[in-house]
């Protein structure tokens, strides 16, 4: 039997709720595009983001929720690794949507910073600025994965706020 239908009879043999837990993981078929983690902010997290703000989420809802989505996102990178034998399975990104709703927290919906946002994030998540790298290597099972993320997603924040203060027209 070759590897390819190896993992043709493993996919049958899965349940409903993991076959789900992996639609979830790879926010559908974004997990699976070129540059998946870059699609999927760029594809869901955006638009969610222009969401959210447009339905007037207070900040702290929004931090909350942002909260939920990681911890959402620890269990289901843990468990989608497991079930796909990989560690931080390149279709499985919903690490990444959590690093940018970090990335975003206390800033308004400004097309500026939202862009910035993106680049910003992206490219640090890309690079593993200390301690991203530390805790991806460190960190078990899905806490390592999606940390590297919000630790992007921290710096990130923290240098758009300054960006905010020293050029307040971003924001507008």
């Amino acid at each position: 039997m070759n590897r390819n239908s190896e993992i043709g009879n493993r996919q049958l043999e899965r349940t409903a709720l993991q076959r789900l837990l992996l639609i979830i993981g790879s926010v559908g078929p974004l997990g699976h595009l070129p540059a998946s983690g870059t699609a999927t902010v760029a594809i869901a997290g955006v638009p969610l983001l222009y969401l959210v703000h447009g339905l007037g989420v207070t900040p702290w809802a929004y931090a909350a929720g942002t909260l939920a989505l990681t911890l959402l996102a620890v269990w289901v990178h843990h468990a989608g690794d497991r079930l796909l034998g990989q560690k931080d399975s390149r279709t499985l990104v919903l690490d990444e949507l959590a690093g940018f709703a970090v990335a975003m927290i206390g800033l308004p919906f400004a097309w500026p910073l939202v862009i910035v946002g993106f680049l910003v994030e992206r490219t640090l998540d890309i690079v593993k600025v200390w301690p991203a790298n530390w805790i991806e290597r460190r960190w078990p099972g899905g806490w390592g994965v999606v940390f590297d993320d919000i630790v992007a997603g921290l710096y990130t924040c923290g240098l758009l706020h300054l960006v905010c203060h020293l050029i307040p027209s971003l924001s507008a």
